[in-house]
């Protein structure tokens, strides 16, 4: 069986000196415009210790990308300087960093974009309270939001991190083209799967035109996204299992499947034998490492994880125990913070932004 404490070499030549990263959580630390904060640094800092990599939450790529107040931007070259820190902090602890971009899509709202209405692949809301009616990208700003994320990622090469992970995941605009439920386009971006994929395969072209272009070094690229949606007709897996081989023939050095829990069942009767990650691993076949995610917080998450794919990624257990992954490393599991996380919010030191978030969220 892998162990956490196995190095992992990726296809693109880049090494992890472990298997263990800190999951893609939003903050919201940064400045009203998406610039770093130097709370946002310390926070990476502490708690790259012991990791082989951290994957930063969302950075936008573009201005209409962004999804709420505070959070990171990588959509212009101003930012360079502070994500240039950012990366300096968490490589200080020999552990490799990975900036995610995203754009937000339909999973924003007019407040957040100073007014402008939000967009999408078309002009379908999401299936939630506070939804917004998005307006349809025209094909000029598709062309322009896939230059983005080349963009994006010739800028995280610039400011020296070791990787970008595209964030396909969680129905942001790249899960939202892909999808059936907000994709109900009728030009190439639109209709069967082959179509609803070539956002993504043209982002990627983006992003490993930069790779090629700028990176002197091994670059990581990775891709998140989400097995299944709730909405009808949405993604279900059948789609992902088509959007995998996809995938797995490109040149990503990782896949990343978002989950709230690890061990989650599908939805789909038809897939019931086994858990999602479980059939991923088999659609993927060895092609690429994966990522598995989702509740884990204990030395037997880590290796129940690391029994169906080749990395595990640890969120809220790190959030609120900065150091958790020395802990896992040096043996020392009883020091590990067990206590349910609606009280550890009281007891974590957090920066004032990031405390009111993740209040909201363990005490509504």
């Amino acid at each position: 069986m892998t162990k956490f404490t196995d190095e992992l070499n990726f296809g693109s030549g880049a090494k992890l000196k472990n298997r263990l990263m800190m999951s893609p959580m939003t903050t919201t630390q940064s400045f009203y415009n998406g610039e770093i904060t130097q709370d946002e640094i310390e926070y990476y800092r502490d708690r790259a210790d012991g990791l082989g990599a951290v994957i930063t939450g969302a950075a936008n790529v573009e201005d209409l990308g962004k999804g709420w107040f505070g959070e990171l931007s990588v959509a212009h070259d101003n930012m360079i300087p502070g994500l240039s820190a950012l990366a300096k902090g968490i490589q200080s602890k020999d552990t490799k960093a990975i900036l995610q971009i995203v754009h937000a899509g339909r999973m924003t709202h007019r407040a957040e974009l100073n007014g402008q209405q939000i967009v999408s692949a078309s002009d379908i809301p999401a299936l939630r309270d506070d939804a917004e009616t998005p307006r349809p990208q025209t094909l000029a700003e598709v062309k322009a939001t896939i230059k983005s994320f080349g963009e994006a990622t010739r800028r995280a090469i610039q400011t020296g991190f070791d990787g970008i992970e595209l964030h396909g995941a969680n129905t942001y605009l790249i899960q939202q083209y892909f999808s059936p439920h907000s994709n109900r386009r009728t030009d190439e971006y639109g209709g069967d799967l082959a179509h609803r994929f070539n956002f993504i395969k043209e982002i990627l072209i983006a992003v490993f035109d930069a790779v090629d272009k700028y990176a002197t070094e091994p670059f990581i690229v990775g891709y998140r996204f989400s097995p299944e949606e709730f909405e009808t007709p949405g993604i279900r897996m059948a789609d992902t299992k088509w959007l995998v081989d996809q995938l797995s023939e490109s040149r990503l050095d990782y896949l990343h499947v978002s989950l709230n829990k690890y061990a989650s069942i599908s939805r789909d009767e038809n897939y019931h034998n086994q858990g999602r990650l479980a059939y991923v691993r088999e659609w993927v076949n060895g092609r690429k490492p994966i990522v598995g995610v989702g509740g884990v917080r204990t030395r037997k998450d880590v290796e129940n994880v690391l029994q169906s794919v080749d990395l595990v990624a640890v969120g809220q257990q790190i959030l609120f125990d900065p150091t958790w992954a020395i802990k896992l490393n040096s043996g020392h599991d009883e020091a590990m913070v067990q206590i349910p996380f609606k009280d550890a919010v009281e007891i974590t030191p957090l920066s004032l932004p990031l405390y009111e978030f993740v209040a909201a969220r363990y005490h509504s």
